[in-house]
């Protein structure tokens, strides 16, 4: 059978690179049996030469997110290897005094044709001319690259040769270039907040790029837009507020020992707390790793470590109970043996861990003694079992309509375990029943062995689930259509981790859960041990299921984000943040129910009217915490609250500007078309 495609697209997997091999022999790091730089599981940053760090696929396979988490944790051992010589380097940056703001705004508009990005499609001369004509423009230029050095001098030359007060750069992204231009302003001797972006290539060339004449007058309303509302910006500026150069880890286990010392190692107290008697986690539950090392050794080591270090105040049989404040100044109090105890901190690491599932109700799991759960197996082959016969039954509670997320950590335990029960009994037989086998990245090597040994793989779908009954199993073989009868003196279940107690501290932090109540962070990719609350890091199981080498990882990279918080002398507010106009505040709270921040809270005000006085509430709102996201403005009845650098008349005037370049509005099926 033959059949012709347009495309065919081949997923291939990861090699090691000859520059990193070659690299790494130069040095003398020692090299996995693939050629990956070779590290271990308690040590999964770490190379043979002490001093030099890994991360990313140069030591294996592996996704984005964990990526970027064996980033930051490299450089917290890096960081806490160099903390002796911290700061010692640094030098303040200098600017220029600040320009007096003229009365009337003499705004220069600078257009990127961003190469072909923005130039193909948008006419950016024609733009160019056209912002030229607005009210208050004093001058405007096209750029190649605005966000080039070159652009910036460029930039910085025009605001000096024609006194320009306000600046407005119509290119790509603010996320990423809004605080190269506000810093550009800055360096001529302007404040950062008289800049605007107009964000004509995501919001423009991008999206219209069949409509070329369309896209070039849509770019010139953007820009007609950023230039209205910023001929009415004023300076802002930002606050230093001092911070607690100390951090509190949530969870005892392999993450939370790992995030504790980490951020001990840099020099910063810790307090751990733990909920039971003893350090661990669920690692004590364990008696071998997959590389054949005993957790109890490790955790010796690793608890050894944690106790001796000065920096470490260990809580057990201990909780948080209580949380206020925010970023760098949080104060909390800790129950533990029946006392309240106050803690002082300026940044939070959350590695509670995860639960085993039990599998209640599946495959007469609690009625027959034969059906045990891969932790439980792990707990029997720390001495031994009589089994002949062992079927393992994957994806047990797990990648169904409760459950939808993968296990992740459940095929390499049980690929693990059935390797251990073959090395000490080669004549029992075993057999894996699978929907998919997940035993990725170098781990592959596991499931080669496994099989190797004589472990037998038996894949069956998910519409036809194996069946316990009698002394058997019986699976559904989708390879051979077939049903098999396998003889089974003892049946394991494979079961994911489910998230454990983590509905208090969501509510102590006002961090997010996922829809399996895990910890959720800010960005899985940019940010993935971050939450949207500054100050408050995350590793571990406490997110999703993982591997050990995984969770110590991330505990790392927690810690040093944490770092980065502790390190400073200082933290310093946003700019742009939400004020209270006091006269106007009524006090009725509005403010208070609908920041997602926690930034405006009410306090008593003695008012006195003429011969009356009285004690009323007033909001106030903490520049520390505010992100100037403006939901307190939009939704204060009084209109008592500003969002300065969105303010109501600076979005009036732009939302008056784009009127006036609009032509027609036509809605038609929920679809709105714009015509200028």
């Amino acid at each position: 059978m033959s059949k012709n495609f347009d495309m065919v697209v081949l997923s291939i997997g990861l090699d090691p690179a000859d520059s990193t091999q070659a690299l790494a022999k130069s040095s003398g790091i020692a090299l996995d049996d693939l050629g990956n730089i070779a590290t271990s599981i308690e040590n999964p940053v770490e190379t043979s030469v002490a001093g030099i760090y890994v991360c990313g696929v140069a030591q294996g396979p592996k996704d984005i997110p964990d990526t970027v988490a064996q980033a930051s944790a490299a450089a917290s051992k890096a960081a806490a290897l160099l903390s002796p010589e911290r700061g010692t380097l640094i030098k303040e940056r200098k600017f220029p005094d600040e320009k007096k703001l003229s009365i009337e705004p003499h705004i220069g508009v600078f257009v990127c044709h961003c190469g072909i990005n923005i130039g193909s499609v948008v006419n950016v001369p024609n733009v160019v001319e056209y912002a030229k004509t607005l009210p208050g423009v004093a001058h405007a230029q096209e750029m190649l690259y605005a966000c080039s050095s070159d652009s910036q001098v460029t930039i910085k030359d025009a605001i000096s040769k024609n006194d320009l007060n306000r600046v407005v750069v119509a290119s790509c992204t603010p996320r990423t270039h809004e605080p190269l231009f506000q810093n550009t302003c800055r360096e001529a001797g302007l404040n950062p907040y008289l800049f605007e972006l107009a964000n004509i290539r995501e919001h423009c060339s991008w999206v219209h790029s069949k409509e070329k004449e369309r896209a070039t007058e849509k770019a010139k309303g953007m820009v007609q837009m950023a230039v209205a509302k910023s001929a009415l910006f004023q300076p802002l500026y930002k606050q230093k507020v001092d911070l607690i150069n100390k951090a509190v880890v949530l969870g005892g286990g392999v993450a939370g020992m790992t995030a504790a010392l980490d951020i001990a190692n840099n020099g910063y107290h810790v307090t751990l707390i733990e909920k039971e008697k003893e350090l661990g986690g669920m690692l004590r539950e364990m008696m071998e790793l997959y590389d054949g090392k005993k957790p109890a050794d490790v955790l010796k080591e690793l608890i050894g470590k944690v106790s001796g270090n000065k920096n470490i105040k260990i809580i057990n049989e201990a909780k948080l109970i209580k949380v206020e404040g925010y970023l760098g100044n949080f104060k909390g109090t800790i129950l533990a043996g029946g006392k309240e105890l106050p803690v002082d901190f300026g940044a939070a690491v959350v590695a509670t861990g995860a639960l085993n599932l039990e599998p209640s109700g599946l495959f007469e799991y609690g009625k027959d003694s034969r059906v045990v759960t891969q932790a439980q197996l792990e707990k029997m082959l720390g001495k031994s079992i009589s089994a002949k016969n062992v079927t393992m039954i994957q994806c047990v509670g797990a990648r169904s309509r409760e459950r939808e997320y993968c296990g992740r950590t459940c095929c390499v335990d049980a690929v693990k375990n059935a390797i251990r029960i073959k090395k000490a009994n080669s004549s029992t037989n075993v057999y894996v029943l699978y929907r998919d086998m997940r035993t990725y990245g170098v781990m592959e090597k596991l499931y080669e062995t496994a099989r190797d040994l004589g472990v037998v793989f038996i894949k069956y779908e998910p519409e036809k689930l194996p069946k316990v009954q009698n002394e058997s199993v019986i699976v559904h073989d989708a390879m051979l259509n077939l049903d098999i009868e396998l003889a089974s003196d003892l049946i394991v279940l494979s079961t994911p981790l489910v998230a454990g107690e983590n509905k208090e501290i969501n509510e102590l932090f006002k961090i997010p859960l996922d829809k399996n109540k895990f910890f959720l962070e800010a960005h899985p990719k940019l940010r993935p041990v971050d939450f949207a609350t500054d100050g408050v890091f995350l590793c571990g199981s406490a997110q999703a299921p993982k591997l050990i080498e995984e969770a110590i990882s991330q505990a790392s990279a927690a810690a040093s984000r944490a770092c980065t918080i502790l390190s400073r002398k200082f933290i310093e507010t946003e700019g742009a943040i939400s004020v209270v106009n006091e006269a106007k505040c009524i006090g009725c709270g509005t403010c208070v129910t609908v920041c997602p921040y926690n930034a405006p809270s009410l306090y008593d005000v003695t008012v006195k009217v003429e011969e009356v006085t009285y004690t009323t509430k007033k909001s106030k709102i903490n520049a520390a915490s505010c992100k100037g996201c403006g939901s307190c403005a939009a939704a204060c009845p009084a209109g008592a609250i500003t969002a300065q650098h969105f303010s109501s008349k600076e979005i009036g005037e732009a939302i008056d500007a784009f009127e006036k370049g609009v032509k027609s509005i036509l809605i038609d099926k929920g679809f709105v078309e714009v015509t200028v």
